[in-house]
């Protein structure tokens, strides 16, 4: 079987769309909250065989906490040592079991509603129909094999860090020559993902001296007032006009009212464009000094995610989406986003990652998350057209 133009593949997902439906609605009815190891590990077998039944290679990444990783490697038709495309996404979402039943997977107004079917297991659909229309029609050439060598990675704590999974991803993003995430589209228009901030998260402490705030409040030293003051400091470090933003987002500290507070903690999330950025910010939060003398203060915490920055080879590959997208009939956007992926860290390395090429939609991690059916289509066809091309 010859492979089919652009336009003849584009018919083909639409003739499919109700399968890559079905593909989606038995993903998201198999619940994968990251904190629950035996249920990504449910949804991780059924996806082994899934891709075994393609042809693919499937190695399993034991993870002691989270569920196991998932890698499935596909042969190509080029050169031996041709490096592979990778395809990397995420199995654990941020729901609870038990939220199946309170907003169940259906279909209404255009869209699948359903906990996780956008972040991202419409991303996850979308790389099997689109691995298994390329298998076929590349039959009549080599069975079993496609344009150019696959490796696929689904991990499972995406969601809550990717503590366990990052040096998997690490080690197969060095072996790759691109990386396509399968993280949802930015917005319902359906941009692509060409930049995102780095994520730093940092714990302040703030140590001070207890006493009755009747009796001897003059000899205690109150931390909560001393990190009051901190936080005073620490707003000053944002900067929108670079993309800097620095945000205390929990508070606590004292024991009882009539105490002054001997401790008092803040948690601190840090967002930046450019990793010169997360450098400087780093040094200006470890150089804070106490207000009060007689007080302590300590910090920790680092870098979580490296920023995707838009690199050449970013942009490059860019480039050839746009093309694939115009061959398709549509305008293909880029977008610069706020929250990080397992992107980041195949960008920091200097790989070319394209994200944002799973569903379109909206209200992820929110009770009304949904994908856009009629979009499906046309994002199976830039997937597999772009897994041929780069």
């Amino acid at each position: 079987m010859s492979v089919p133009s652009v336009g003849e593949q584009l018919r083909y997902f639409k003739k499919r769309q109700p399968k890559i439906v079905e593909t989606i609605r038995q993903l998201v009815e198999i619940e994968s909250p990251s904190d629950v190891k035996q249920s990504v590990d449910r949804l991780g077998t059924v996806l082994a065989s899934r891709f075994a039944e393609l042809g693919g290679r499937v190695h399993v990444h034991p993870a002691e906490k989270f569920g196991n990783h998932l890698q499935v490697e596909f042969k190509g038709l080029g050169p031996r040592n041709q490096k592979p495309v990778l395809l990397l996404g995420h199995m654990d979402t941020v729901y609870p079991i038990g939220t199946i039943s309170k907003m169940p997977c259906r279909i209404a107004k255009g869209r699948l509603y359903g906990p996780g079917v956008l972040d991202m297991k419409s991303g996850i659909a979308l790389a099997l129909h689109a691995i298994e229309a390329t298998l076929q029609w590349s039959a009549g050439t080599s069975a079993g094999k496609l344009p150019r060598p696959l490796t696929v990675l689904l991990v499972s704590d995406e969601e809550v860090g990717s503590t366990s999974s990052r040096p998997i991803t690490e080690m197969l993003a060095r072996q790759s020559s691109a990386v396509l995430v399968l993280e949802p589209a930015q917005g319902l228009h359906g941009a692509v993902k060409t930049s995102r901030k780095g994520i730093c998260e940092y714990t302040l402490k703030v140590t001070g001296k207890a006493a009755h705030s009747g009796l001897d409040f003059e000899k205690g030293q109150s931390a909560i007032l001393e990190l009051a003051k901190q936080i005073g400091e620490i707003s000053k470090l944002v900067d929108l006009k670079r993309g800097v933003t620095v945000n205390v987002g929990k508070v606590s500290g004292g024991t009882r009212v009539n105490v002054v507070p001997a401790e008092a903690i803040a948690a601190i999330d840090v967002r930046v464009r450019k990793m010169g950025d997360a450098l400087r910010i780093d040094r200006k939060l470890r150089s804070l000094k106490p207000f009060n003398k007689n007080c302590r203060i300590t910090i920790s915490g680092g870098m979580n995610r490296p920023p995707m920055e838009r690199t050449a080879g970013v942009a490059a590959l860019y480039d050839k989406a746009v093309v694939v997208a115009d061959d398709l009939g549509w305008k293909l956007d880029e977008a610069a986003v706020g929250g990080g992926s397992d992107g980041n860290f195949t960008a920091a390395l200097g790989i070319p990652t394209l994200d944002g090429l799973g569903g379109v939609g909206e209200g992820a991690h929110a009770e009304h998350e949904s994908v856009v059916i009629s979009e499906l289509p046309r994002r199976a066809a830039l997937l597999s057209v772009l897994i041929a091309r780069i």
